[in-house]
């Protein structure tokens, strides 16, 4: 067969030869690997109807179709396996546990709450936490650090469960996506009153897709109507069959609320992870795991919670995650307080990276911060051409005027921000698989962690996007920014509530009901103590007006801490009063609701409902 000959530059022809590529490679790096000429690729894709250029980053399609036509088989080589051959290149094994069998020791179990929204999953996680506080520490948990370690007593032996506070099963099958093995057991969460749902089914198959035993926690016990036996009924047809039908799969009937059976449930975990697996890892080898949480501390720069899976994790080691490094300066327990160093199984949050990673990056521990810088770079490179390659818009030369006519193809440009890199992801990943038909296109163009700033405004407004703040909000400037841009920033702290909204705006459908319109906003200058009220916030109205019984959310570094607060109480001076105006100062109570801090701000809404387009 003889090889083509395209502006006399003759090009080599394949006989079905295998060409390895990464993804977001370039025509370049497929003609190094052919020893053909760049230009002669570009002729090639576009005497194919596309233009292309010989560095763009092309999408897998492209190459595939470029391979096709040149009679050679294209692999695009996975990300894992990628960073697989990156590390070893650095003579680094990830993934296995270094010595024999007398090296390894037991670790705990690592345990996911998966389930239907509404069912008791936060309220689970709360009162497993309640049920493991130190006696007098103010609130329980300190901070949210998205994972945290609890102690049980089986068998009069104390034994230690990991938890993993992940935003939903998107962001479990987003960090199973990356070949990260980050959960042993699965509790399914289903309400005793409700039984099966749609997303339990969901949370069920992908429990199972990864192949982690599943322990059933029966909630809501106490509630009018419930009936645990239905649900053990439902889910026999699903595959879980309870102990007490002769099946393997153990039940928990639980009140996450009244706190009822909480130790049981763990007890069953435990139980669990000895019948099915073996848990053990050898802790004196160099760190590796993977982060289960990110995000842009104010006073601490990045930080990131990772779960460490084999090795012991120091304080001063030089670690890489993900396209983030750095030397270890601190780590923190789930109770705030500082360790030196954490073992298999054990979640910390980790201060002294360059920039925040994602979530289901893996980490390891390397001997030199050059290594860890070279690593970080080359993955932080691939990343970028990937990204290219996944945001490049295939149109060819036929249907391009097609494409220019307005309105035939309508796209919908987002940019979000949350408060974590997992929420963030697993937010991403959920959106751009909605299939709306291939009228609509749907686009992320940045997604971020952190407040919405003045430059996400900026971007929104040169490419008519709309913000999406997931559990943050805009900070003062960017919001007046917005404002006078007439840009759209939706705030949200239900992932199901965003992908519905964004669903039915794609096909058209969206006309909310209500709206928020922001009334004012207060900023705690000092906290006062009253046996009779609780904490009272001394405020200055930064902007609008405050008024009494409004809603009301609590604000710290820009993210949002607290929900659905009221105003119960107003003061000036002495006096009640219903309304404080901008620039005056006053006395704000919300109620029960007491973990105030100086500098906090207390913005005001109200729901108006709003005519139907």
């Amino acid at each position: 067969m003889q090889a083509p000959s395209i502006g006399g530059v003759m090009l080599p022809r394949g006989n079905g030869q295998t060409v390895r590529l990464s993804r977001g490679a370039s025509l370049t790096d497929f003609a190094e690997k052919i020893n053909a000429n760049p230009a002669s690729l570009v002729q090639v894709m576009f005497n194919l109807g596309e233009m292309v250029t010989a560095t763009q980053s092309v999408s897998d399609e492209t190459l595939q179709l470029l391979a096709d036509e040149m009679n050679y088989n294209v692999e695009i080589v996975s990300p894992e396996e990628e960073d697989r051959e990156l590390l070893e290149s650095f003579d680094i094994e990830f993934g296995e546990d270094e010595g024999g069998e007398e090296m390894l020791s037991a670790r705990p179990p690592v345990v996911t709450v998966m389930g239907h929204v509404d069912h008791g999953k936060t309220r689970l996680l709360d009162a497993i936490r309640k049920t493991n506080v130190v006696a007098g520490e103010a609130g329980g948990i300190t901070q949210h650090i998205g994972a945290y370690q609890v102690s049980t007593e089986v068998n009069d032996e104390e034994r230690k469960i990991t938890f993993i506070d992940t935003p939903g099963h998107e962001a479990f099958t987003a960090m199973r996506a990356r070949g990260a093995k980050s959960t042993d057991i699965a509790i399914l969460v289903v309400a005793a009153n409700d039984g099966v749902m749609p997303q339990t089914i969901e949370a069920l198959n992908h429990a199972k897709a990864a192949d982690v035993p599943i322990v059933v926690a029966v909630n809501k016990i106490d509630v009018e109507g419930a009936d645990p036996t239905k649900v053990r009924g439902q889910l026999t047809e699903y595959g879980l069959v309870a102990e007490e039908y002769g099946g393997d799969t153990m039940f928990v009937d639980i009140s996450a609320k009244q706190g009822l059976n909480i130790d049981s449930l763990l007890e069953a975990v435990v139980l669990t992870a000895d019948a099915s697996l073996d848990l053990r890892a050898n802790s004196e080898q160099d760190a590796q795991g993977i982060a289960i949480e990110a995000h842009l501390d104010r006073g601490r720069g990045a930080v990131a919670t990772v779960l460490v899976q084999r090795g012991t994790l120091r304080v001063g080691d030089t670690m890489v995650v993900g396209d983030a490094y750095g030397r270890v300066r601190a780590m923190l327990d789930d109770n705030g307080n500082n360790v030196t160093e954490a073992g298999p199984a054990t979640p910390v949050l980790v201060l002294g990276l360059t920039n925040v990673p994602g979530a289901g990056d893996n980490f390891l521990v390397v001997d030199e911060d050059r290594t860890a810088r070279q690593i970080a770079e080359k993955r932080a490179a691939r990343e970028r051409n990937a990204a290219f390659a996944k945001r490049t818009r295939r149109v060819s030369l036929e249907d391009l005027d097609k494409v220019l006519k307005a309105g035939q193809v309508q796209q919908l440009n987002l940019i979000i921000k949350g408060d974590a890199s997992g929420s963030v992801e697993a937010l991403e990943s959920s959106l751009l698989q909605l299939d709306v038909g291939e009228e609509v296109d749907l686009r992320v163009l940045h997604r971020g962690v952190g407040a919405v700033t003045e430059t996400d405004i900026d971007l929104a407004t040169g490419s008519d996007a709309i913000v999406i703040g997931f559990n943050v909000r805009a900070d003062g400037r960017a919001t007046q920014m917005a404002e006078r841009e007439g840009v759209d920033v939706r705030y949200y702290s239900v992932i199901y509530q965003v992908i519905e909204e964004i669903e039915a705006a794609l096909k058209g459908m969206l006309k909310p009901e209500y709206e928020e319109v922001e009334l004012g906003t207060a900023e705690i200058r000092e906290i006062f103590r009253s046996s009779k009220l609780g904490n009272i916030a001394g405020v200055l109205i930064r902007s609008g007006e405050v008024r009494r019984n409004t809603k009301a959310r609590l604000i710290r570094d820009g993210k949002v801490v607290a929900e659905n607060l009221n105003i119960e109480g107003l003061r000036r001076f002495k006096d009640d009063v219903t309304e404080i105006r901008e620039g005056f100062e006053g006395g704000i109570n919300l109620g029960s609701y007491n973990d105030i801090k100086v500098d906090d701000v207390i913005a005001t809404y109200e729901m108006r409902e709003k005519p139907r387009g």
